[in-house]
């Protein structure tokens, strides 16, 4: 009797280990990708490049809606800037902690002495195009006219440069007319500006509304190494605050991810974010992500394009300074051990529709 009571008792403490150790296992798997989440969620703030949030950035509001950033105990709020300049000023100054910017003005910053890093990406290929009245056949046309641009050396004023450049023009042959981006379309239709750099949901926006109007310049096509998107922090920020750029890229991640496997609910979401209607957003998303992938599943950061780029902004006579030292542009740390936590994704199962 007292052996069989032994037997019992030991079969008993024995399955107890066995539940602690598949607990504590478990626990421990689920911190790789989920913080705590009776700990109080961090706050921080994140600046975006536009009045009202673009599709290019809607990898921000997929990760709020989907609780990508509340599984890693973040809660993000959301400033929206005029300009890419604007955030990276606001980064230098410490107003926000993570910034989201084309990259001219991260890198005329950093040559500044800036102190800023760049540590991920979100739509890291062009997203843009120009647009112009039907009357304006060829970029030589535009001499003369009203050109809608953002701050001089912002993103979508370096892309006018650019296109100008394709012609032998200057911004000194036209006329530059500062608008706000959410305002570019209806200055377009009002006759206020005759081109204007507009996101990929503007100009299926406004090809709908208006058939006087088409794209003059597509730049994704006319400048596919060109790297566009990146997510910003000052040097000193990161250093005291590495965990949560590592938790903020880990959300930003699985966003991108998501966007790819799930059309149908990133429109949505895209919609209601952009307040473009659903049908524009739908072929937005083809553009976008179906066709010319911009959006990072894995790393993202491609020294080769970004190297490009700041060719380009030399060529443009917009580099502000020597070419920067990629070493002291980027830190890698933060996406890698990101990627770490979610393991490396085979782009041909993500991407394949």
């Amino acid at each position: 009797m007292q052996r069989q009571l032994r037997v019992i008792v030991t079969f008993f403490v024995l399955a107890i280990l066995s539940a602690t150790l598949i607990i504590a296992c478990d626990h421990n798997s689920s911190q790789n990708t989920t913080q705590s989440k009776t700990a109080t969620p961090k706050t921080i703030e994140i600046g975006l490049p536009t009045g009202k949030t673009s599709f290019a950035n809607v990898d921000v509001a997929i990760a709020q809606e989907k609780e990508f950033f509340q599984q890693q105990g973040l809660n993000v709020t959301i400033k929206n800037l005029d300009s890419a300049v604007k955030v990276v000023q606001a980064v230098v100054a410490g107003d926000v902690a993570i910034g989201g910017s084309s990259t001219e003005p991260v890198v005329n910053a950093a040559v500044g002495g800036g102190q800023i890093s760049t540590i991920g990406t979100y739509a890291n290929r062009l997203t843009v195009s120009m647009v112009t009245p039907k009357t304006i056949k060829s970029v030589a046309d535009l001499r003369g006219k009203n050109v809608g641009v953002q701050d001089i050396g912002a993103f979508r004023e370096i892309m006018t440069r650019m296109v100008l450049q394709s012609a032998n023009l200057t911004p000194k042959d036209v006329n530059y007319v500062p608008i706000s981006p959410p305002s570019y379309i209806q200055a377009l239709i009002a006759g206020q500006i005759e081109s204007a750099i507009l996101q990929t949901e503007q100009v299926f926006d406004i090809l709908k509304r208006d058939s006087r109007f088409h794209i003059l310049v597509n730049l994704h096509e006319v400048e596919p190494d060109y790297f566009y998107g990146n997510y910003i922090v000052k040097k000193d920020w990161l250093a005291k605050n590495s965990d949560l750029a590592v938790r903020y890229l880990t959300a930003i991640i699985q966003a991108h991810r998501f966007m790819y496997q799930n059309k149908a609910e990133t429109v949505k979401i895209a919609a209601k974010t952009t307040g473009f209607d659903a049908s524009v957003i739908d072929k937005t998303y083809d553009v976008l992500l179906e066709k010319n992938k911009v959006f990072p599943v894995n790393d993202g950061i491609d020294k080769k394009r970004l190297t490009y780029t700041i060719s380009r902004m030399k060529s443009l006579g917009v580099l502000k300074g020597k070419e920067p030292e990629l070493s002291e542009l980027i830190d890698r740390k933060p996406i890698t051990l990101a990627l770490d936590k979610l393991g490396q994704a085979s782009e041909e199962v993500v991407l394949k529709k």
